[in-house]
């Protein structure tokens, strides 16, 4: 029953929101794709591509800290999933939310993890740790565009931020579920070091950042003022993401988000117009996802071999995956896919 009705649900949501994004592209919309069409805003579609790519870079950055050694490595030896080998791992898990399917982000992690040496259970956990903390650091972010979305009304977006400071002063107030999940899974995982989860939560913070400047470059492409629309435009691509990820029945949020960065950018451009934003957003976004996994995995291919098999990491890689074996835990119940991403 339950999926019959997800079955049913899924398309219907998609098609509201498609059909709500149509009527917003009614009046500007051709206006607006015009003007994103002309000679002068090309050096904008570039910055805004550019911008997601960085924002993405960041992110990787952001998960792999979170990779614990192998174990019996001596204390402070970094991980093993670093470099082209942490590239490939992470798009290869954000090209599983094009797939039908919940698990297939966590499957990825947890084979790639094995082929270098780290248990299953310890790439699950630092997987679930990054969505977290990379969730909580897009809702902290979206209050750059709340008071334009919320005027009056988005003070309780401050709770985010009182959140992720928490976890910045007691990294263990943001490894301890996780720790406890494992431990439910009978699986023995040991938590990053606190200076691991700061530094995964201040590059969260960078990438969502960056990334949301792919929306700004867009909005004054289409003719938004550049000063005011910075906070909507940073932090609507937050915002939106955020909330698209909590609509799990909505593959990678299509719809949900166009419609929430419209009414973002609706405080600086007018709705048809914020609306083909949101649609060139969505454009830029799986150009720079699909471009830079293609790079990646065939740079990736080259000098690491065929993904899943045991190989020497590059060169910024090897000394840490020497001496390393194979985990031979059994791989856990994978939990979810990688659908929030800068």
């Amino acid at each position: 029953m339950a999926e019959r009705l997800r079955a049913l649900l899924t398309p219907a949501i998609v098609l509201a929101a498609l059909v709500g994004v149509g009527l917003l592209l009614r009046h500007e919309g051709p206006v607006a794709a015009r003007a994103l069409a002309r000679a002068d805003a090309v050096p904008l579609l570039l910055a805004a591509l550019a911008a997601n790519i960085a924002g993405l870079v960041l992110a990787v950055h952001a998960w792999r800290v979170l990779v614990p050694a192998p174990p019996g490595s001596a204390p402070g030896t970094p991980g093993p999933v670093r470099g082209l080998l942490a590239a490939r791992i992470y798009f290869l898990g954000q090209l599983s939310k094009y797939l039908p399917g919940r698990v297939w982000g966590v499957l990825t992690h947890v084979t790639h993890g094995r082929a270098v040496g780290v248990p299953a259970a310890a790439m699950t956990s630092a997987y679930l740790l990054s969505l977290a903390l990379t969730v909580l650091a897009g809702a902290c972010v979206s209050l750059f565009a709340a008071p334009a979305v919320l005027p009056g009304q988005w003070f309780w977006l401050v709770l985010p931020v009182l959140g992720l400071l928490a976890c910045v002063a007691r990294p263990a107030l943001a490894t301890g579920p996780v720790v406890m999940l494992a431990r439910l899974a009978r699986r023995t995982v040991e938590p990053p070091p606190d200076a691991a989860v700061r530094r995964a939560i201040a590059l969260a913070v960078a990438s969502w950042l960056v990334s949301g400047l792919h929306l700004w470059f867009l909005a004054i492409a289409l003719g938004a003022p550049a000063v005011s629309a910075a906070g909507p435009g940073i932090g609507a691509f937050a915002l939106a993401t955020v909330v698209s990820s909590l609509a799990v029945v909505v593959p990678d949020g299509w719809g949900v988000r166009e419609l929430t960065i419209a009414a973002a950018l609706a405080a600086v451009l007018p709705g048809g117009t914020a609306a083909t934003a949101a649609v060139a957003s969505r454009v830029v976004c799986v150009v720079a996802e699909l471009g830079s996994s293609a790079v990646v995995l065939a740079l990736a291919r080259a000098r690491l071999g065929a993904p899943g098999t045991r190989t020497a990491v590059d060169s910024t890689d090897s000394t840490a995956s020497t001496g390393s074996t194979p985990a031979t835990a059994p791989a856990p119940t994978p939990i979810g896919d990688s659908r929030v991403h800068p």
